[in-house]
């Protein structure tokens, strides 16, 4: 028998078949994995969607892109705060996309060209799913092509949810993949949810000159978020938005840019536009993981160790279809441990998700880290909390703004930071310092006292924060 009979599936390949030392299914994190460290193996790519993944062409930047655009918008329609006399003409939509996205189309064009044009890289284009161990059909333009691997990494990402009363209405709906290419901002666009982004996408819509509806069934939006900055924000945005909380879609009816939304209290929402924003599911049901021996929970996701290895031998997983955090910064980190324990298998490193940050760019802005307070009350934790202003300190006067705030938990005993939530200006910038400060296992009296704040920069927010928690 030889080398590469030992090491093929127990059916073995078709004849047909690509045998290849490393594959990663997923064109987003994965692929970024892969890089000249790699040059001494036989590497594949599958994709399907465009290079780049999630993030790059329907996520974070190009959200992050048209929410920094609806800011602008935003700060000029306010500049009478601050005693300027300034008129929004419009937004130019259709500037605004030939902006983001021919920006963004071209890098995930010319990443894809990069790939095929590597010595040690092969660019598998298709759908694909799991036929054994290891061993995956690739559904090409060209026809089926088997796929095998010593080894995989698996990074097939995610798509949004869509409950069944938007998917069986037959009617037309947007989804984060999509909403943003719209061609025309719709005149009153309903949003079905109130995660983080309904949030984002409902604050560029609504600076684009949309009315917005958001049906959530919760009583507040972003109910994620600690409970304070939750209420913070349902608040702010309840004279800018139609809230219909606590609320239920029961069915879609009416025609395509007349859509007529009922609700369960019986009330209907008319609108042109439904971008639905309930959540994202991965991709698990689509690649026939079970045929490959991966294992996976109730809702999906593969299950990982703390090397990121699954349950199938020889076979890594990373991104949002896996049991860890699904944000972009995680996965990239995921991806470092995955391609250190690829090469250096005797040396593993293990992911940690202590002290995950997050931000919601959305108006205000948000960003957390660690426990909300509701976690700490359900696990029992005795911690107390400081909030201090962005009112209370200078540069909070100079921007004018009166409702955004820090909070800070800490353990009462010894100071042990265990979370910080922001809301206002500059809020994912501002939580850097708390986020290094519980990564390295500062107290908050530590944090506060062991470095210079600059004076009066928005920074004084978190510093007085901190220099509210005493430890007992």
């Amino acid at each position: 028998m030889t080398p590469a009979q030992q090491d093929s599936p127990a059916d073995g390949p078709a004849p047909s078949a690509r045998r290849h030392d490393l594959v990663v299914v997923g064109a987003g994190t994965g692929n970024a994995l892969v890089d000249d460290r790699f040059a001494h193996l036989d590497v594949a790519v599958v994709a399907e969607g465009p290079f780049g993944g999630t993030c790059l062409n329907t996520g974070c930047i190009p959200s992050k892109m048209l929410a920094v655009t609806a800011d602008v918008a935003d700060a000029v329609r306010d500049a009478g705060r601050h005693d300027a006399d300034a008129t929004l003409h419009r937004l130019r939509w259709p500037d605004v996309q030939r902006r983001v996205f021919g920006r963004l189309d071209a890098v995930s064009g010319k990443e894809e060209d990069r790939r095929r044009s590597s010595p040690f890289v092969t660019v598998h284009r298709g759908t694909a799913r799991f036929t054994g161990a290891r061993r995956l059909c690739v559904e090409t333009a060209e026809g089926p092509l088997d796929v095998t691997g010593r080894r995989v990494v698996l990074a097939a990402g995610g798509r949004p949810t869509v409950p069944p009363a938007v998917a069986d209405s037959g009617l037309p709906y947007e989804t984060s993949d999509t909403v943003m290419r719209t061609p025309v901002p719709p005149a009153h666009l309903a949003v079905l949810g109130g995660g983080y982004i309904a949030a984002e996408l409902a604050h560029v819509f609504h600076a684009a000159g949309s009315r917005i509806t958001i049906i959530e069934q919760r009583e507040q939006l972003l109910t994620d978020q600690d409970e304070d900055v939750s209420a913070a924000f349902t608040r702010a945005v309840e004279s800018r938005y139609d809230l219909r909380l606590g609320r239920e879609l029961t069915r879609v009816e009416g025609a395509p840019g007349a859509l007529r939304l009922v609700l369960d209290d019986g009330a209907v929402v008319a609108a042109d536009t439904l971008l639905v924003a309930v959540g994202r599911r991965p991709n698990t049901d689509r690649l026939a993981v079970e045929k490959g021996g991966i294992a996976c929970t109730d809702e999906g996701l593969v299950r990982v160790d703390g090397q990121m290895r699954t349950s199938a031998e020889g076979v890594w997983a990373l991104g949002d279809i896996v049991t860890g955090v699904p944000l972009k910064h995680v996965a990239n980190r995921e991806a470092d441990v995955v391609a250190h324990n690829l090469l250096h298998p005797g040396t593993p490193r293990t992911m940690s998700y202590d002290a995950v940050p997050s931000g919601v760019f959305t108006r205000p802005q948000i960003a957390k880290v660690g426990l909300t307070e509701q976690d700490a009350r359900a696990q029992g934790i005795d911690h107390q909390v400081a909030v201090h202003r962005y009112e209370d300190v200078a540069y909070g006067w100079a921007l004018e703004n009166t409702e955004g705030f820090c909070k800070i938990l800490a353990e009462r005993s010894t100071g042990r930071l265990l979370g910080a939530h922001l809301i206002g200006p500059q809020a994912a910038a501002l939580l850097q310092p708390l986020v290094l400060a519980m990564a390295i296992g500062m107290t908050a009296h530590e944090a506060a006292r062991r470095q210079l704040w600059i004076h009066p920069a928005l920074t004084e927010v978190v510093e007085n924060t901190l220099l509210g928690l005493r430890t007992e």
